[in-house]
Formats: structure tokens, sequence, C-alpha cells
């Protein structure tokens, strides 16, 4: 039942400039299992190598989402009438100690599983994902679409093992994610040596560097994608670096030449019919980005991913 105390403020009624930035201007409530869908930061950035920065992301992408309204313009989904959305804040985060945020964060997220409540994260670096399949993916496996110019596979980075750049293999490793239902879209730059994204491949990943993305064209790719994914339990993450820098420059690791806002956009709307779980979308540094574009990307791919969970979890409730 959608309780009315959910509501966002409308931007119909209330100027955008007006009271606290919330995640897309909705309430801030602790979770609790009245809520469908979490909107949560994780701001931990401890796990990059290059530049920090990701951990201003929650902020300034609360304070861009003002400019999200109600309904969704082309499936006309209206989030607010199906579900109970509300921002519940940061996962808490120690920044003098890694191991003790990644716990962290696992339980929090865990706390979230019990309630029932599917999370939508803005991060963050992409070592977040790693806790987070952790806790969502007690039950068994889940399929996942990365959304990424690089691979996240290998075995090390700087002799650690967690990180932004081993996320994937160790989700394969744990079985916390399934391979043949694992989708990884927009690889590209270089890379350390020449295989190492070939655990992949080797492990029955699809994927789809953005060479083989712009070769096949959107509607091919995005027919690859769902084939893949079919409607079991899924999971999506974006690392703003998947999406081209001269749109969203406003990342730790920028690679040039990637999918666009709109592509991206368009293949998060194809997921509608698909169970995802939860969502993520990491790597945003706002300080890297004087122009806020970037913040305002995530915000809006953020309601995208709302919009899709609201529509899977109604679905659930009349089948």
């Amino acid at each position: 039942m959608v309780d009315a105390k959910y509501q966002p403020v409308d931007a119909a009624n209330v100027p955008r400039f007006a009271d606290v930035a919330t995640f897309m201007r909705t309430k801030r409530i602790d979770a609790c299992d009245e809520i469908d869908i979490g909107l949560v930061g994780v701001p931990f950035d401890i796990g990059l190598n290059y530049r920090s920065g990701p951990r201003e992301a929650p902020g300034a992408v609360r304070q861009a989402s003002r400019l999200i309204r109600m309904a969704h313009p082309t499936t006309n989904v209206e989030p607010y009438k199906l579900c109970n959305i509300a921002d519940i804040g940061d996962a808490p985060i120690n920044p003098l100690n890694f191991d003790a945020s990644i716990q962290q964060i696992e339980d929090f997220f865990a706390n979230l599983k019990t309630l029932d409540i599917r999370p939508v994260a803005i991060g963050g670096d992409h070592t977040i994902p790693t806790p987070i399949l952790r806790a969502l993916a007690k039950d068994g496996p889940v399929g996942i679409l990365q959304i990424d110019s690089h691979a996240d596979v290998l075995d090390e980075m700087c002799g650690t093992k967690i990180n932004h750049a081993t996320f994937m293999r160790r989700a394969t490793e744990e079985n916390l994610i399934d391979p043949k239902r694992t989708v990884q879209l927009g690889l590209r730059g270089s890379r350390f040596v020449p295989d190492d994204i070939q655990f992949g491949y080797d492990h029955g990943f699809t994927m789809m560097p953005f060479d083989d993305y712009e070769e096949m064209g959107r509607a091919a790719a995005i027919e690859k994608i769902k084939t893949t994914l079919g409607t079991g339990p899924t999971y999506v993450t974006i690392d703003i670096d998947g999406l081209d820098p001269s749109f969203c420059p406003g990342t730790a690791v920028p690679e040039i030449g990637g999918i666009t806002p709109r592509d991206t956009q368009v293949i998060l709307r194809s997921l509608m019919g698909v169970d995802v779980i939860g969502a993520d979308i990491c790597e945003v540094a706002p300080c890297y980005d004087p122009t806020g574009i970037t913040s305002v990307t995530a915000a809006n791919l953020m309601f995208e991913l709302t919009c899709v969970i609201a529509a899977a979890i109604d679905r659930s409730r009349t089948a």
C-alpha cells in the first residue's frame, strides 16, 4: 500500500531551490519495512587507485536531482504512485579503515534485504558492488548488467583483492552473480596487458566492448541484453565512466569514446519486465566537473532505475 507520507515534494507546487536536498526530493526516512525502494548514498572512495572524489557524489546528486519530476516521459511510470520510495540516508563508512567500511556497507545493505527494500545507490567508487552484492545475493547468484569502460575483473590491484578494479571477479568467485546472466557493456580504453579482460570471456560473460556495441547498434544490443538477463533477479551497476566523458567529465577514470547518456537511458528503459532487485551508479566525482552535468546525468539515471524497479515491484504484487 502506497502511503501518502512518502510522496516527494512536487516542483509544480514548491520551488526546486527550496528546502533541504534529498534524492529526487523524496522524504528522508530511516530504513523501515514500509519502504519499497531505498535511495541511498555510499560515500566511499578508498578503493580507487587514481583520482579520489566519488565520496562527494551522494551530496552532489541529491542537489542535482531537484530537477526530477514525478512521471516518466516515455513509459508513463509514476513510481511514487506504485511504491513507497524514500531517501534513506548514507551507508556508514570509516574513511580511515578500508576493511571496516566494507563490512559496514555490507551490514547496511543486509538490513535493507531483511526489510525487503530494493536499493538504488549512489557511490562511491566501484568497489561498493562487492559488499552490496554480498548482502543482496545471499539467496543465490543474480544476473547483472554492468555499464562500464572497464571490466573490473583483475585479480589484484596494488596488491589488494577488493577495490574498484576487481569487483566482478570477486562476485564471480563468491557465486554472487550468474556468469551466464552477466552483461558487460561499453568496455574500452587501454589495458594493463592485452588479455586483462579475458576472465569474463573464460567464465561465459556476455561482453560488449564499445567497438562491438557500435557495430551492432543499439537495438540489437538491447535484444542481446534482454535475452541474456532473462526475467530473473538482476542487479544493475553503472560506472559513470562507461559514458563518454564529453557528457560526463566528473569521474575518477575518464575514458574517451563511450556511450551517450541517451543510449544509456534507452537501454535502462528496455529493462521493463526484468526483476531488478537493486542498482548502483558509481564513480561520479563532482570535483572534476564545474558544470554539474555529470551529477545531473546520474540523477536522471537514478530516476530511470527507480521507475524500472517500481514497475517490477508492482508486477510482483499483481502477479
